[in-house]
Formats: structure tokens, sequence, C-alpha cells
């Protein structure tokens, strides 16, 4: 839900208030801080604090971040932005009306998760004359539209659209029916002239790194490829990946989440039958009367007994959603064992991220990484238009636009001194999409797709020249 900030000046790096020392708010301030910005992080919690403190450069108060007092001392009296991603949205829309009314802070960023504050008819609640919140991040709806996504291209893990959709970023482990396993980089350009696909990164035993020409792919390899969006099914296809269309949906878990994706699904995809299993009976009950045409059933999603009420052997795929990640992994892996092809679920530890493939599991959302992309999509600098984090942030896309200040303007994309961590992934010229080799010159308007590995995004940052200068 995006509202639009005021103009600023630019010039020198911005002071932010971080509101909220999780995963969330700790991801969002290494980001901030590592672009030289002075960041101060509020939480009640000391241990997340000194956490925060201890592992970035920023400053941390301890305290409750809606008290005046406290925002004080983080120093709101000159600070450029505050973003307010405490667990309690209650507490994040009292800090942003305090920031407001009290500090006058130009920008305010606000998670909220509640849907009757997400409601489009109540959107008037947050005019600067009433709850001054310049922009609402919602985590549940971030999330339904990133399950949609994975349902859209069942064979990718991860995947994400740049460029207005006409790029899309595919993440797919290979397996040993993949045909071109063993083959050189430079040899897959040749075979496939015509194939806009490009390897950007790989995450081979656990370790991301970015390919070089001469790198080979091998069987468990987790690849980033991007792709135009009319080469999707083709690109699959290359590497060994079948395209099929998902018609029948149980979903786990029928809370906000839940709910989002069965609502979407009756909306977006009238062909999509879809089945909800939840356990608390009013949570079921509310989506029974909500939702029109998906089937509610209440009951354990990891009861084989109301999994097979759902019919799950005949269903296409499995998406778990509770607020448990254990709980979704285990009914994903209950579901595949009864036949259920594709299994999708929810995990908020990126620790158990490792876990997931040899468990089966296809694909996984982190809605934490989702928020943290969707908060630095706001936040960025400079003229970039989009930001995605990878993984358990071990790399990131960002989507810019080329400024004729800029030091790779008027150059080669062979001749730019990209640090290893860094590959070109699209550009765009005018309304064309261009793949990137080293013949092709980026220039002024431009706008092109960059993977970073984490230690590099400094660079690419540095690169673009970037300035205050929000649009």
């Amino acid at each position: 839900m995006w509202f639009g900030f005021p103009d600023l000046k630019g010039g020198s790096p911005m002071k932010i208030i971080i509101c909220g020392a999780g995963q969330v708010g700790w991801q969002i301030a290494r980001h901030l801080a590592n672009e030289n910005n002075d960041v101060t992080v509020v939480d009640r919690n000391a241990d997340l604090v000194r956490r925060a403190t201890d592992t970035l450069d920023v400053q941390g108060i301890v305290g409750f971040a809606s008290y005046p007092d406290i925002l004080t001392r983080a120093g709101a009296v000159d600070a450029d932005m505050i973003i307010a991603a405490t667990h309690s949205d209650e507490v994040n829309m009292v800090t942003c009306q305090v920031a407001h009314s009290v500090f006058n802070i130009p920008r305010k960023i606000a998670r909220l998760r509640s849907q009757s504050y997400l409601d489009a008819i109540y959107s008037d609640l947050y005019r600067r004359d009433h709850m001054p919140i310049d922009v609402v991040i919602s985590p549940e709806t971030e999330v339904a539209e990133a399950v949609l996504r994975r349902l859209e291209t069942p064979a990718a893990f991860d995947t994400e659209f740049f460029l207005d959709g006409e790029v899309q970023m595919l993440g797919i482990t290979l397996t040993d029916s993949c045909p071109v396993l063993n083959t050189p980089l430079r040899q897959l350009s040749d075979l496939f002239s015509t194939l806009s696909a490009i390897v950007v990164a790989i995450r081979r035993e656990g370790s991301m790194f970015v390919p070089s020409s001469g790198d080979q792919l091998f069987t468990g390899d987790s690849c980033y490829i991007f792709v135009k969006k009319t080469d999707v099914e083709r690109t699959l296809e290359v590497f060994g990946k079948t395209t099929k269309t998902q018609e029948r949906i149980v979903i786990v878990g029928g809370g906000n989440v839940g709910f989002s994706v069965a609502k979407d699904l009756e909306s977006k995809r009238s062909h999509i039958r879809a089945k909800v299993i939840e356990k608390d009976r009013s949570t079921a009950e509310y989506a029974a009367e909500a939702l029109e045409k998906t089937v509610v059933l209440h009951g354990d999603g990891l009861d084989s007994d109301i999994l097979a009420e759902s019919n799950i052997e005949r269903s296409d795929a499995i998406v778990a959603v509770t607020d448990d990640d254990k709980t979704n992994i285990l009914v994903a892996v209950r579901a595949k064992s009864m036949g259920c092809p594709l299994a999708i679920c929810l995990v908020n530890d990126p620790s158990m991220v490792v876990l997931l493939q040899d468990m089966g599991i296809d694909a996984y959302i982190n809605p934490r990484a989702t928020t943290v992309s969707s908060i630095l999509r706001h936040i960025r600098h400079g003229r970039v238009r989009g930001v995605y984090s990878i993984g358990d942030a071990e790399g990131e896309v960002i989507e810019a636009q080329v400024l004729s200040t800029s030091t790779i303007a008027g150059q080669y994309i062979r001749d730019i001194d990209f640090p290893e961590g860094v590959r070109i992934a699209a550009v765009r010229k005018e309304k064309n999409i261009v793949k990137p080799s080293g013949s092709v010159r980026i220039e002024d308007g431009d706008q092109i797709v960059l993977f970073a590995l984490s230690d590099d995004v400094r660079e690419v940052e540095r690169l673009l020249q970037v300035t205050i200068d929000f649009f």
C-alpha cells in the first residue's frame, strides 16, 4: 500500500530510526547502515538491541518505540525517516503518529498485519491529517502474492518479476534429469543463442557464488536464472523442468496468510479449486463465511485423516502457511508422502531452509525476507526501482535506472569493473529487453537488473552513483 513520500532535499546520508530489532528490523538496519546512513534501532528487548549494536554500525535505544521521550533519545528531532516494524500494529501506528505530530519526521513506514487495518475502504485513515503513514507494508499480503507466484511457476523454489513483469527470476534446483549438467555456461549461450536466460548465481553445498563463463552446473545446484517472461517455459525445459497448471490446491492454515491466499485464488484464478484446513474453530468459521468458492475444513493439517478428507492425493499442491515453521514443514512432508506432487511452505527461521531440499519440499517462502524486500523497495536511494533479497540475505537483486552521471553510463558491459559477486541480469533499452552480453553498451536512461552478493551491494550503489533522490 503506497501513499507517496513528501519531497526531501538531496545531499548527505539519511538519519533513520528503526523501531523493532527482530529479524525484519535487523535486516533493514544492516542494509541501511552498510550504505553509510545514520541508523538508530529501538526495541524494548535489551538483548535484541545489543545484538544489533554488536553486529552492525548502528546506535541502539532500549524502550517503547511509541514513547516520545524514547524517540527523542533516538534522535527523532532531526530524523529523516522512521520505520515502525515492531510486532504490534497499534504500536507501529502510534509511533508514526508521534513521529509526525511531535517531531514532524518527513517519512513514516509502518508494518501492519491486521486485515481490518488493511481494508481498502479504510485507506483514508492513513492521510496526513488522520494517521499519517506514508507507506503501509503488509507481510501477509506480500506472502500471499509470493505464494501465487510460486503456484504460477511450480518448478521454481523462488521467483520474482522485474522490469514491469517483463523479466522473471527463477530459482531452480537441478536434478539428474537436467540435460545441461556438466556443461560450461559459455557453451549454453552457444547452444541456445536465441534464449534470453542467464545464470547469475549458484548455491552449491550451502555456499552461494556468481559463476564465470567456464563454470559448469551439477546435480543439486540451486541456480538463480533471469529470463524474459516469454522464454520462461522453454528455459524450464532446458533445465529439465516441466510446467504443469495447478488447479487443485490445499491450504493448511486459515489465518491472515492462508485467508489472503484463498481470497486471491478466488478473485484472480477462477479455474483453481482450493480447500483450506484450519485447526482453530472460530478462525475456520470466519474463513468459511467470508470465502465464497473455497471449501473450509476444521481440523489439524498434521492429521492424515483430515488430509485424506481434503483429497490430498489428488491435489496438485499443498500450501502450508500456519504460524509455526515446524508444523508447516511436517505438513508438507506428510502431504508429499500421501501423493501430493508439489509442497510449498512458510518458513520464518532461515536456518531451517537447508533442511527443506532433503525433505523433498519444493518451495519455501520467508515472510521476513519478503517484508524486508518490500520495505527496501520504498526507501532505496537514487533511481533504484526495486529490490529483492535472496536466501538468508545472501544476495540482492537491484533494479535501477542508469543516470548520466553514473560511472557505468556509456560503457560496454565487458569494460565495467564489477566486483566478482556482481552480474547484470537484464537490460531494458526504451521498450526492448536486451540479453546482457559483453558487447552491450549501457547508456543513460537504460533500466538494468543487477544481482549482487551481499558483500558487494555497497559497490553496486557506488557504481550507480546513488544520491538521495526519492521519486
